[in-house]
């Protein structure tokens, strides 16, 4: 993969630097509590990144002049797919815009694509972190989730991406059919001692037309109450800042220096370009702002992806407020009081909800600025939302 583009093709980079998505929308089968956009098909893979090369031209003007500091590969499983064709992507990329002496570059991968030589290729296309979607190191969890992989390969894998990445995040759910709390410690104890920089912890999630709402609906599997599942996220919190890691968004945990650069850049609400279907764009351009999502249909997107957008607005003064309300309580950095009361109409109001949130142990004001504790990140959108109404 080139480090940067030629200077004909970049020109004067631009101050503000940008992320990239792309949205690999291959699983060879979907898990029963997923809603992501993918397909099962994985026929139309050399298609989706013939496609793929085509939007990345399209977007060539917006590319031009650019620093990029993240890459993020998503998904979808892009470790399914050959390691060719995302070093191929990447080196298209790297022609048409600039990449930052550390830019990051990060893969989704499952742990049972990641045997053999994979993780070498990997490197050799310029991957640099590795996200791993272990969710469990239990045989029990992983088989109530559907996971293909074995506990053992959950573990091995870990620890041979450590071996080989500086950069490797972890994820894991809380919350499966069946599971306790001494379970969950296992979990945490385990990603603990492998010493995993970076850790992402998802409360299991019951979302519309899934496989597992269904499942439930008809009586076939349990989830944990939503009492449990709160003290299995307070568990975590302790757990893991006990060992050092800084939880710096409402789902992730991280060692110094190894949170993710492009979700923290999403959060922060710098521009990112997204590539792919289903995948979201965020852009600024002469003091506006605007967000788009292309169609979340691979057929569409294989059919014409210079012409795959289906949805884009530009963002009124509100909307900009409503955003950095929520996203500024999920990075936790300090909402400022005084920002809240410029720009809103609570007057009165706005100070009630300050004192019962406070009076509730949900956050905590340091110099005027408002930060969620650690029992108000479970309540970190409804804490959003009163500070909006109105």
């Amino acid at each position: 993969m080139s480090e940067s583009c030629p200077d004909h093709a970049c020109g004067q980079a631009s101050e503000e630097p940008l992320s990239l998505y792309v949205h690999v929308p291959f699983c060879r089968r979907r898990c029963s509590y997923c809603d992501f956009f993918l397909v099962t098909r994985l026929d139309h893979i050399e298609a989706f990144f013939n496609a793929l090369a085509v939007e990345t031209l399209a977007a060539a003007p917006l590319l031009r002049g650019r620093r990029v500091k993240a890459v993020h590969i998503g998904g979808g499983t892009p470790s399914l797919v050959p390691v060719r064709l995302l070093a191929g992507w990447l080196d298209l990329v790297a022609s048409l815009c600039m990449f930052t002496s550390d830019v990051e570059i990060a893969l989704e991968a499952n742990p049972e694509d990641l045997g053999g030589n994979s993780m070498a290729e990997l490197q050799a296309a310029g991957i640099n972190r590795l996200s791993l979607g272990v969710q469990s190191f239990l045989p029990r969890k992983l088989s109530a989730l559907g996971r293909r992989h074995t506990a053992e390969e959950a573990s091995v894998i870990t620890a041979e991406a450590l071996n080989r990445f500086a950069a490797v995040s972890v994820d894991l759910i809380c919350g499966v059919p069946g599971e306790t709390l001494p379970e969950w410690l296992v979990d945490l104890q385990a990603a603990r001692s492998l010493v995993v920089p970076h850790i992402s912890v998802y409360m299991l999630s019951v979302e519309p037309k899934t496989i597992l709402e269904r499942s439930i609906a008809k009586g076939r599997v349990r989830v944990p109450e939503e009492a449990v599942q709160a003290s299995m996220y307070a568990a975590a919190i302790d757990t893991l800042g006990s060992s050092g890691y800084q939880h710096y968004e409402v789902s992730n945990f991280a060692l110094s220096g190894h949170h993710s650069r492009y979700n923290l850049a999403c959060w922060m609400r710098e521009p990112y370009l997204g590539f792919g279907p289903s995948a979201h764009s965020f852009m600024r351009d002469d003091g506006s702002e605007r967000r788009r999502a292309n169609a979340g249909t691979l057929m569409r997107y294989l059919d014409n992806p210079r012409e795959c957008v289906a949805f884009e607005e530009i963002l009124s003064e509100e909307d900009r407020f409503v955003e950095q309300v929520f996203l500024t309580l999920r990075i936790n950095l300090g909402l400022d009081v005084e920002f809240l009361r410029k720009h809103n109409k609570l007057g009165l109001n706005l100070s009630t909800a300050v004192e019962d949130f406070l009076a509730r142990g949900w956050i905590v004001i340091e110099n005027d600025q408002i930060f969620l504790t650690g029992k108000g990140f479970l309540f970190a959108d409804h804490i959003a939302g009163e500070f909006i109404s109105g």
